[in-house]
């Protein structure tokens, strides 16, 4: 039986677009890619001189454990041109697990939920525009509580509609 994950994705090296669409359709081979949010237009965060990111959020049906589908999203980040050079520095392409089901893992190599998704404006908005009601298995609130318990700040601005998946 399939899991239901729940995956950021974020560009800001490039065309931005371009990369979130090809991420998208290598993800189509680790799984279904059931939702797919709008596309948003986001600043940087913590490391803030680079250019701003174009992130979205998908759901994505997947029969891989937790360690198979990090391992195939670390290949496809590296075939995308992905380096870490510096920590939080621009990317061509960076995906995140934030759900995974309601599993819980504490490992140095993998957290889920994503340890930042509640302070995550970024992340939040994106979520909340395909699963406003996901309760998040530690904090025991919705996406959509969560997002509206964030501070003022992190500008998110919506680019166009959803794709279509």
């Amino acid at each position: 039986m399939p899991n239901l994950v729940y995956l950021s994705l974020g560009s800001n090296v490039g065309d931005r677009e371009a990369q979130l669409q090809d991420a998208l359709a290598k993800l189509a081979a680790v799984g279904s890619v059931v939702a797919t949010s709008s596309f948003y237009e986001t600043e940087p965060v913590e490391f803030t001189r680079q250019p701003w990111f174009l992130n979205c959020a998908i759901a994505l049906e997947t029969n891989k454990t937790p360690e198979q589908l990090m391992a195939a999203i670390l290949r496809i980040e590296e075939e995308m041109g992905r380096r870490r050079v510096q920590k939080k520095g621009p990317r061509s392409i960076d995906i995140d697990i934030l759900l995974f089901g309601d599993t819980i893992i504490n490992h140095p190599e993998l957290t889920i939920p994503h340890p930042a998704i509640q302070q995550r404006r970024f992340v939040l908005e994106p979520l909340a525009e395909i699963a406003p009601e996901l309760l998040h298995p530690v904090l025991k609130k919705t996406i959509g509580e969560l997002l509206d318990s964030l501070p003022p700040g992190q500008v998110v601005k919506r680019l166009k509609p959803k794709p279509r998946t």
